[in-house]
């Protein structure tokens, strides 16, 4: 949060409770069957309250963000000494943004919330996805522990700086997001305006496609021994995840792609590290279940429970 407001928040209590809230909210809203979706007759009656409930969130949304970034302006005016010395954080980046690229205010706030909406629970599914492989596969932890040794040594902690050179790490997080995409179902939503084929499929028109990259990942014609947890495929072949790859683009690829992404991954990516460093993670006696749930993210559909034991 302090990347993206500039400002830590406590959750459980007062603002930080207040976007816990609204994020749930609005997953649960995306997740929601809504029956006016499929039966549009009944759309204009509402009888879920789905289209009540939204106007009140995007309220809450307007008022929250739109003012942090009000605060930011005032501080900008107000404490110009204090703004220079500052690390700017990323609602400073959009306000520094000039002529054409400069975003309105309704703007700034869609792109503030998408960096923090889905920003959270992605992060979180993806960092317990990875760690279930740990405790399941001991030795590419202890493989990973090693390159950490080797790269920062013992007398420090990881920092964002050691990240370029933690090979290994990488590929773990690659291969991770290839087995269990958080996002299975990639928003690359297009209409058929048409009547039109696609590769020998017909199409009709009114038609709503989507990419099941789930598919892609595991398909046996693109990826050698797809239901295998391998990281060392990812060292022997780099393979980019920004959307370049189509075989693996996670965040999605072309101009909608998720403007996210960078800072999700830096994120896990530092988070991970800091995990292995300084742990051993260890099953409980219940082991590890890789069942999956399919909400609005890919989850894991029994929490992980697992031991941490402080390396030596």
């Amino acid at each position: 949060m302090e990347s993206v407001f500039g400002k830590c928040y406590d959750f459980g209590k007062g603002e930080g409770l207040e976007l816990e809230e609204m994020v749930k909210e609005g997953y649960d809203l995306l997740g929601s069957l809504n029956w006016s979706d499929h039966l549009p007759l009944l759309g204009w009656m509402d009888l879920q309250g789905v289209r009540r409930r939204c106007r009140i969130l995007v309220q809450k949304v307007n008022l929250f963000v739109g003012g942090i970034i009000e605060e930011h302006r005032i501080r900008r005016v107000t404490e110009v000494s204090e703004t220079k010395s500052r690390v700017a954080d990323f609602v400073d980046v959009l306000l520094d943004l000039e002529k054409e690229e400069k975003l309105s205010d309704s703007d700034m706030i869609a792109v503030l919330w998408e960096m923090i909406f889905r920003g959270t629970d992605t992060v979180a599914i993806l960092l317990e996805w990875i760690m279930a492989r740990m405790v399941l596969h001991p030795e590419i932890q202890s493989k990973a522990q090693a390159e950490i040794d080797a790269v920062v040594g013992k007398s420090r902690l990881v920092s964002d700086a050691d990240i370029p050179n933690l090979r290994y790490l990488h590929a773990i997080v690659k291969e991770t997001l290839r087995m269990h995409p958080p996002g299975p179902l990639l928003s690359w939503a297009r209409l058929a305006i048409d009547d039109v084929h696609v590769g020998g499929h017909f199409v009709p028109a009114g038609t709503t496609a989507m990419v099941n990259m789930w598919a892609i990942t595991h398909d046996e014609a693109i990826w050698s021994e797809p239901n295998e947890f391998k990281p060392e495929r990812f060292v022997a072949e780099d393979v980019s995840i920004m959307g370049s790859d189509l075989r693996l683009a996670p965040f999605g690829s072309g101009r909608r792609v998720c403007p996210g992404k960078a800072l999700g991954l830096a994120t896990v990516h530092l988070w991970l590290a800091q995990l292995l460093q300084n742990y051993k993670w260890m099953p409980s006696s219940e082991g590890v279940d890789l069942s999956e749930c399919l909400k609005m993210s890919l989850e894991m559909e029994n929490p992980l429970i697992c031991f941490a034991l402080p390396r030596e």
